[in-house]
This record gives structure tokens, sequence and C-alpha cells, in this order.
């Protein structure tokens, strides 16, 4: 029975999945056919995507802070995929992912058709996707991207990296902190994290062999950009994040109070 419900709990991912193949193909024939699919629409397209896919997921999630009004450059820590589906259903976003990621069977269709920016670490490519970046933020769109460039043990957070930091800067956006802490048993959950030599379906396949585990999203106090250097950014949002990862208590950390809680 035990092993009857997982694989039940992996057919409905794959269902989503499905479903999201299906509203990339209607964006997909859009383009075809020359008719507007607009940044704005893809967004809120995604956030819909991902709000079944978070449905799916075994977690029991819970917000606190406050949704940004105006549009910002999201910076995150980086634990697992599932970040992107957690993070994603909250309001409509654009990601910046790796340029890996864009030739990924199925995710990175899924992932070109929702409109992320994909960037090629360390071939000269950080130029031009800060300036896409910018004229993404100025349209006035919001963008999430992961600075540690790679996924942890959501134990603590890596270093920044600041360069695309600056297009925050360069479209006058705050940045919004944003940490994301998967928890099991009042203890930082081992099985969350998709690191080293993961693959999805095996993944998938852990997750659903344990009971739900509880994920804390912290939407921190926005920094200002303006008259400000990328690596203060960096480090004022590294910061932000790492207080939190350690269990400093949200009021003593960055102001912020309890939107909801969402059981799944």
């Amino acid at each position: 029975m035990r092993r009857l419900r997982r694989y039940g709990r992996v057919a409905r991912v794959l269902l989503v999945v499905a479903l999201g193949l299906g509203m990339a193909s209607v964006f997909g024939l859009m383009e075809r056919l020359k008719l507007n699919s607009t940044m704005n629409r893809r967004q809120r397209w995604s956030q819909f995507f991902m709000s079944r896919l978070s449905n799916a997921l075994p977690y029991r999630i819970q917000v606190f802070g406050q949704l940004p009004q105006t549009p910002m450059l999201w910076v995150s820590n980086h634990v697992s995929w599932t970040d992107i589906a957690l993070l994603g259903q909250l309001t409509p976003l654009s990601f910046l992912s790796k340029a890996e990621v864009r030739g990924w069977p199925v995710a990175g269709w899924l992932a070109a058709k929702a409109g992320s920016l994909f960037i090629r670490r360390g071939a000269g490519d950080s130029q031009r996707i800060r300036e896409h970046m910018t004229r993404h933020l100025q349209q006035p769109l919001p963008l999430l991207m992961f600075p540690e460039g790679t996924t942890t043990d959501g134990r603590s957070v890596r270093t920044f990296h600041g360069r695309l930091l600056s297009a925050a800067i360069d479209s006058h956006v705050p940045v919004q902190p944003v940490a994301i802490r998967y928890v099991r048993d009042g203890e930082p959950d081992t099985i969350a994290p998709f690191i080293g030599d993961d693959d999805l379906v095996s993944h998938l396949l852990r997750l659903f062999s344990h009971a739900q585990a509880d994920v804390e999203i912290h939407l921190l106090e926005p920094i200002a950009s303006d008259q400000q250097e990328r690596a203060v950014l960096a480090f004022r949002a590294q910061e932000a994040i790492s207080r939190v990862l350690m269990g400093t208590p949200v009021s003593a950390a960055e102001p912020a109070c309890e939107t909801g809680v969402l059981s799944h």
C-alpha cells in the first residue's frame, strides 16, 4: 500500500507536468502563428502551473513576510528544483536559469516557454544577460535569481555572486531577499536537497517515500539598490538569508509578518 501511494503521488506530479506541456504548447503555437504572447501573460500562466505543481509536492508551506507590491529583483538561496515551484506559485515571476537547463528534456522547454532568462556562466555572457535582465525589470516585470549558482544542503548559504545584481541598480528596483528553509521534525530536512548526482525521478521517489515535511518561505525586508555597490547588495542579501537559515528568529533578523500557511 505504501509503495502504491508513493507511485500515485509521483503520477500526480507527472499529470501536472503534462498540464504544463499543454500550456507550453499553446504558447509555442501562438509564436508560430505570430500571435501576441506578452511576458506578463506568460508569468501569470507560469504562476498557475507552479501553484498546481506545489500542491502535488509533499510539503506544508508557511509564508512569512509581505509580497512586494512593485516589481523587484528577487534573490534566494537554492536547495532543490522544488524551490522554483514553491517560489513561483507566490506571484507572477520570471526566473534566471543556467543555460544547461534550456537543454533539459521537458523541463528546459517548459522553462523557455514560461519566459525564463538563461545565462552561460564563465562564457563572457554576464554583460549581455545583465542588459537583458535590466530591460526585463524596466518593463516592469519581477525576476528571481539564485546568486549561489548551485544548490546546497540548505543549512547555510554559499557566497552570493554580485555581478548580475547590477541589473537592480541599472533599473532602479529594490532587491527582495528570500530565504527558503526545508524542515522535517524540527530539523533541517536532509531529504529535500537536490544535490550531487541526484536525478529527478530518484529524488521524487525519495520525497514521496516519506511523510510530509515543512517549508518556510521568508520574504525579508527589501534592500534599496539606488547608490549601492553590487557587492554590498549581494552581501546584505546573503547575510539576511543566512540569519534565517541559522535559526535567528524572523523578528530579530528582518521585520516580517506571517502571511499564510498552505498545507498540501
